[in-house]
């Protein structure tokens, strides 16, 4: 911004929201992961009187922190954000750090920094692989945070602590209530375990130790939001729960999107061609949010949290950390079914050059039917396009992405096929608590989501930001797109001619006998 800008912004009428982070230091970890981008793009370009923003940097290459940050802005994410406030990059900080190391990996002059500048923490950092090794899930998922809030309760001026976890926390449960529940187990012993037991036995009794959890990614979150709620108390903390979090909807660009997790690894393997078959339940709730959507929302939770925290002090009331859900299933539900829908219709016009065969993708709830069909649309058509390979002097590679895509879908299969219910009363109640202004700043209202609208655009997405797909092979794509749709009906014909002549033979042959 130039100095006359800077002054109009000083000027101008700031809303609840922004008022709340004005001159504020804030503290974000995993601000180079999905939702620490858009959290770090959307604070700087909708609060332009934050002071500070601390950002935790791993270490990476050889890289110093600078060139690391330097280069996190170089997303087209951050375009908008330079256009309007050229001038942000001095509120930025490094600070170098890692929640795989013990304290973060951060040097005693980086913390004593931040206990007493910092008034705001963010923690995004998270491992969000299902099937992480135990050892490294607890220490990113459980002693990270533990470490984060041990350091929250030592800011004297903290205004909130805000602790991002995942709806599924408790997918044990029919029905999830915005509480904490009773961990699995307490944070202080699964890390004493861990600690003690060397990689080779925890990996032996990794699933004897998680017991109902699915996985290691939910298993530990649930271990420290327990660690939140019983270390919270007494300081402005809260948990924030997204459900599955997609790409962009409106701001700072529409379709955004930088990782292959959950639905968006499905669109983009069923629209390569790749993927045909999905163990998963087409009348179960999806319970999708948009990336920009949830990270308004977190951002109104902190402003809650920090006043609702000022009024109960003042009152000497005790507060409980309170749990924030941020899901689609009661405001603009949407199956697995409408899902795919939706993608195969508006997909079409947003065909990749990357693509092997025409989208065509089976939903089947049952394992065996799924495992049948895995069978026969999978492993088969892999299996003669690596002889095809081989035999003109070229490395089979078929069998092993298939290897990937199953293992893919096993691990999403627990959720695929189930229908979870959730309480979302906390968020409603805060998008009412918002002024107008508000609302239309940090828009985090499901129930004004149109899905057919956000659709149209969600593929296009996919094949520029993440299959790193150029517009302008569009034209090829879509010649390419017709001829594989030909091939695949045409196939489908004589798949029947042969099924109908097959079934003749049988019939003529009974017939003879009698």
């Amino acid at each position: 911004m130039t100095e006359i800008q800077e002054a109009i912004v000083e000027d101008v009428q700031l809303t609840p929201i922004q008022n709340f982070y004005k001159n504020s230091h804030i503290f974000i970890t995993g601000a180079t992961g999905f939702l620490g981008r858009v959290l770090l793009e959307k604070l700087l370009r909708s609060c332009p009187n934050i002071s500070t923003i601390y950002i935790m940097v791993r270490n990476k290459k050889g890289k110093n922190i600078t060139t690391r940050v330097d280069e996190l802005f170089d997303d087209v994410i951050f375009e908008e954000l330079k256009r309007v406030c050229p001038k942000f990059r001095h509120k930025i900080i490094g600070i170098e750090g890692d929640c795989c190391l013990p304290d973060l990996g951060l040097s005693d002059q980086d913390r004593q920094t931040l206990i007493s500048k910092v008034d705001i923490i963010f923690h995004v950092a998270a491992t969000v692989r299902f099937d992480e090794k135990i050892k490294l899930a607890v220490a990113i998922n459980v002693k990270a945070p533990m470490y984060l809030v041990r350091m929250a309760q030592q800011i004297k001026n903290l205004k909130a602590f805000m602790h991002v976890s995942t709806a599924y926390t408790n997918c044990v449960q029919n029905f999830i209530e915005e509480r904490t529940y009773p961990p699995p187990m307490k944070g202080e012993e699964l890390i004493k375990i861990v600690d003690n037991i060397s990689d080779k036995s925890m990996d032996i009794i990794t699933s004897r130790l998680i017991g109902k959890w699915p996985n290691t990614y939910t298993f530990t979150k649930a271990v420290a939001e327990n660690v939140i709620a019983e270390e919270g108390k007494g300081i402005p903390a809260a948990i924030f729960r997204p459900s599955i979090i997609i790409s962009t909807f409106k701001e700072p660009i529409p379709a955004w999107i930088n990782n292959m997790y959950g639905p968006t690894g499905i669109c983009a393997a069923a629209g390569s061609g790749v993927m045909r078959t999905l163990q998963c339940d087409a009348s179960s709730n999806g319970n999708m949010v948009p990336v920009d959507m949830c990270t308004n929302s977190l951002i109104a939770a902190a402003w809650e949290v920090g006043t609702e925290f000022e009024k109960n002090k003042q009152s000497c009331k005790e507060q409980e950390v309170p749990v924030y859900h941020y899901e689609s299933s009661n405001d603009q539900p949407i199956t697995w079914g409408r899902f795919m829908h939706l993608n195969s219709t508006n997909g079409v016009n947003y065909p990749t050059i990357r693509a092997i065969w025409y989208y065509s993708l089976t939903l089947q709830k049952n394992r065996y039917a799924y495992l049948f069909l895995m069978f026969f649309l999978h492993l088969v058509p892999a299996f003669l396009m690596d002889t095809v390979l081989l035999c003109i002097g070229r490395q089979p590679m078929m069998l092993k992405v298939y290897k990937k895509i199953h293992k893919f879908i096993d691990v999403l299969s627990y959720f695929t096929t189930r229908n979870f219910e959730f309480q979302s009363t906390r968020v409603r109640n805060l998008i009412q608590k918002m002024s107008s202004e508000d609302q239309k700043i940090f828009f985090c209202d499901l129930k004004e989501l149109d899905w057919n609208v956000y659709f149209k655009v969600y593929l296009k997405g996919v094949r520029v930001y993440l299959l790193q797909d150029d517009m302008k092979t569009l034209d090829d794509a879509l010649v390419r797109w017709r001829r594989f749709e030909l091939l695949h009906k045409s196939l489908k014909v004589l798949f029947v001619f042969f099924m109908c002549r097959i079934a003749w033979s049988i019939m003529v042959f009974l017939y003879s006998l009698i």
